[in-house]
């Protein structure tokens, strides 16, 4: 197999920064924006292998992989060097999924300067109160427009380059012309795009579409309050950028719960390894051969014919 030791590997390469302006680029061109959700590097190598052009590092995803429910029990620190480790690995434009910004105004200032630190193009800030809930369960509780106003006013200064997304969870609260004023509000703040929470039909999709004169992004998780849309149809509608925020954690959590059943159940994998990514295909993919060429003390690897065999 031919291994590719020309790949450039973080540690040969200058800092992340900027990539904020890409997705303005995006939006200018009318570009419509289909993000993979993600929750580590490998996930997120593996989406920019299949070829999405950004990613969304989801709250909801990051939690459930920690083994945490999602109430906001998350900290800004542990949240910054998972997003920084998934931008170093692809160097992609990440959308981060900031929550209530880990506090107030001074809080939110610094949770901008810090993923804007770590190369992350765009920020996800939403109307809840702490603690928070994902947005398609019951029982939220949002703070006033005024209050987020002032939250994504003070993320709009401390920012330099990082795009700002308002998400509003009034839908479910208030009703669909609430959230659409609270959008309206959070645009003149500072937002650069709106992500209207929880919407539960085409009709509402293309209310807030016809209303707000802003970028708008729709979030296409399963097993919650919105239909399965597809990318086309969500453009269709409007909108500029959508999210499958905790497809891939559920997709790989059911293949893993199966393989352990399974290896309890006969006590072999061997039934199992046609299912597995090869040991060459997961050098490629963590670009193995590009560090081992950073370090000529390490002897080049040579894989045997069985790496790359299922």
């Amino acid at each position: 197999m031919q291994h590719n030791t020309e790949a450039q590997v973080w540690l040969a390469q200058p800092q992340v920064r900027d990539l904020g302006a890409w997705f303005q680029q995006q939006w200018a061109q009318e570009k419509f924006i289909a993000m993979a959700g993600v929750y580590n590097p490998i996930s997120a190598l593996l989406a920019q292998q299949a070829g999405f052009e950004a990613l969304y590092l989801s709250g909801g995803a990051l939690t459930a992989s920690l083994g945490l429910p999602d109430v906001g029990l998350l900290n800004m620190d542990e949240l910054v060097y998972h997003a920084r480790s998934i931008v170093r690995a692809t160097r992609l434009p990440l959308l981060v999924d900031g929550d209530t910004g880990y506090g107030e105004a001074l809080n939110t200032m610094r949770l901008m300067r810090e993923l804007e630190e770590a190369g992350v193009a765009a920020v996800q800030l939403e109307d809840q109160v702490l603690p928070k809930k994902c947005g398609h369960l019951n029982g939220k509780q949002l703070v006033s427009p005024q209050e987020m106003a002032e939250k994504i006013a003070a993320a709009a200064q401390a920012r330099t380059d990082c795009r700002i997304i308002a998400r509003t969870d009034a839908v479910a609260t208030e009703g669909l012309e609430a959230a659409i004023d609270r959008a309206q509000q959070y645009i003149a703040a500072g937002a650069d795009a709106i992500f209207p929470e929880a919407l539960t039909d085409a009709a509402q999709f293309q209310a807030f579409a016809q209303a707000i004169d802003a970028p708008l992004l729709a979030n296409m998780t399963e097993f919650g309050r919105t239909p399965q849309t597809s990318a086309q149809e969500f453009q269709d509608m409007g909108y500029a950028m959508a999210i499958w925020p905790v497809s891939s954690l559920r997709i790989a959590a059911q293949a893993m719960a199966d393989f352990y059943q399974a290896l309890h159940t006969t006590g072999t994998a061997k039934d199992q390894v046609k299912n597995m990514q090869t040991r060459a295909d997961l050098y490629e993919l963590i670009k193995y051969y590009g560090y081992e060429a950073l370090d000529h003390s390490i002897q080049k690897t040579v894989l045997p014919p069985e790496a790359g065999q299922k």
